[in-house]
C-alpha cells in the first residue's frame, strides 16, 4: 500500500517472495476499499492485522482440507487393497 520494504530472503525465492508481497498488497487494498464504502477509515497497521488474519483463515481452510483429502485417499486405498485381496482370494 504505496510503502516498499527491503527484505532479505533466500537466493532464488525473489520471484515467490515478490508473489507473497503482491498478494497481500492486494488484499490490504481489498480491505481498504470495502473498508471506505463502508464508511470506515482504517490504519495501515489494522488493515494489514485484517489482511494476516485473512490469509492465515484461509491458509487453515487449506491445510484443513488437504488432511480431509489425506484421509479420503487412505480410506480408499484400504478399500482397493480390500478389494485387492478379495479378488485374489476367489481366483485360488
Amino acid at each position: 500500500m504505496e510503502r516498499e520494504y527491503r527484505i532479505n530472503c533466500p537466493e532464488g525465492a525473489e520471484s515467490e517472495l515478490r508473489e507473497a508481497a503482491n498478494y497481500l498488497n492486494d488484499k490490504m487494498h481489498e480491505i481498504r476499499e470495502a473498508s471506505s464504502k463502508a464508511g470506515k477509515v482504517l490504519g495501515a497497521d489494522r488493515i494489514a492485522v485484517i489482511a494476516a488474519l485473512n490469509i492465515t483463515h484461509q491458509l487453515r481452510e487449506a491445510e484443513n482440507g488437504q488432511v480431509q483429502v489425506n484421509s479420503d485417499i487412505e480410506r480408499l486405498n484400504k478399500r482397493v487393497d480390500a478389494l485387492l485381496e478379495e479378488d485374489s482370494q476367489l481366483e485360488l
